[in-house]
């Protein structure tokens, strides 16, 4: 590999496996949920909820915009998030990271679904991730679609189903340096 400061890879899927040094906030799954939209409906019996119209919903640090989506709690009480963008606006995620002070991972795509008992988010259509410190990019990626699991600390950016070779490069990475960060293949 290049001993560039930074990698650059266009590949039609990539895969990275992360070393841990940070999850996300563990705080936030014991804070209320907060929901701002111009319209919600909400279904206590089913724990179900339909927001439509410039949504804003926290969870501690968790913050997730968008303009139209559905939320569903299930009986341990994790939150199962799906938020569409709209042509004009993308949905977008941040959240503050566990370990240094001011790391967040922010991302945006025409679609941001986040499953808080997996504590797996992705993003589809024109989606990017960025890894931020001190609102300093650490990691940035860029494809179709991205899956961010933070538990095990795995990127995964992938293709539309429907791509052509052509198409290349359909993904895109620029990864700060770590001491023991390997590329899965």
């Amino acid at each position: 590999m290049h001993p560039a400061r930074h990698i650059l890879l266009g590949l039609t899927s990539l895969n990275f496996l992360i070393t841990p040094l940070a999850h996300a906030e563990k705080a936030d799954q014991d804070k209320p949920l907060i929901l701002e939209a111009e319209k919600v409906s909400v279904n206590d019996v089913q724990q179900a909820y339909e927001l439509n119209g410039k949504i804003l919903l926290i969870k501690g640090t968790i913050v997730v915009t968008g303009e139209q989506g559905n939320i569903k709690v299930d009986p341990e009480g994790y939150e199962y998030v799906d938020i569409k963008g709209t042509p004009e606006e993308v949905a977008s995620f941040r959240q503050r990271r566990e370990g240094p002070a001011d790391e967040f991972i922010q991302g945006q795509g025409t679609n941001v679904s986040y499953n808080a008992k997996t504590e797996l988010l992705t993003l589809t259509g024109d989606a990017s991730l960025k890894r931020l410190l001190s609102m300093q990019m650490l990691d940035q990626l860029r494809g179709w679609k991205i899956e961010y699991d933070d538990i095990k600390q795995y990127y995964r950016v992938s293709p539309p189903t429907d791509a052509k070779p052509d198409d290349l490069p359909l993904a895109r990475a620029i990864l700060s340096p770590r001491r023991k960060a390997t590329l899965e293949k």
